[in-house]
């Protein structure tokens, strides 16, 4: 396979992300057709770029001009028993073609979307993700620097990585990521947004 080159999602490229992101979550290895009829992250994106997003660590991967993945990263922050914050980053969808799945692009959006981080001067990145892929990359269960989800608690797969040596150091809270993730998305929007728009 020819080398993946990552640059800078462009308007342009909106579009072609958000159907690329629908194919790739909507796939028999990733859910269960007979409960999830329409997969919700293409939307996600979508609202991502209107709020919440931060579009300087948005990425996508082209293949012999193809664009064929995306990633995008979301301010975050770590809420202290003080009510103090620290912030941080959260990232995701990453999102690569189903065909072209397990031959490193997704590794590749991953690092290089931390290395321009660090060079931005961006702090931590906590994140909820696959336990057995994300290590990889420097993540460790976030449970290590005292930060907990929203609600205090932790699991495997509630990951964490400093970008800055130190960065979360003392820094124990929870974890609180864009409202995007949660209040502002739903599947019936996700229809509704594929109905007006992606499936002209």
């Amino acid at each position: 396979m020819d080398k993946t080159y990552i640059r800078l999602e462009e308007p342009r490229d909106y579009r072609t992300v958000e159907e690329l992101t629908r194919e790739a979550f909507n796939n028999e290895d990733r859910i269960d057709r007979s409960k999830i009829d329409c997969p919700m992250e293409h939307h996600m994106v979508h609202m991502l770029r209107e709020k919440d997003g931060i579009m300087e660590l948005s990425f996508v991967a082209e293949l012999d001009g193809r664009v064929v993945g995306h990633i995008i990263y979301s301010n975050a922050y770590i809420l202290h028993s003080d009510d103090t914050i620290t912030t941080v980053l959260n990232f995701g969808p990453i999102s690569v073609l189903p065909d072209l799945q397990r031959k490193g692009i997704g590794s590749a959006l991953m690092l290089h979307s931390i290395e321009r981080a660090k060079e931005l001067g961006y702090g931590a990145i906590v994140f909820f993700g696959h336990p057995s892929y994300y290590p990889r990359f420097g993540f460790v269960e976030a449970k290590e620097f005292g930060i907990t989800d929203c609600n205090g608690e932790n699991y495997t797969a509630f990951m964490a990585m400093e970008l800055i040596d130190g960065y979360l150091k003392g820094k124990e809270g929870k974890y609180i990521e864009a409202d995007i993730y949660n209040d502002d998305l739903n599947r019936e929007k996700a229809k509704e947004f594929d109905r007006l728009y992606l499936m002209k």
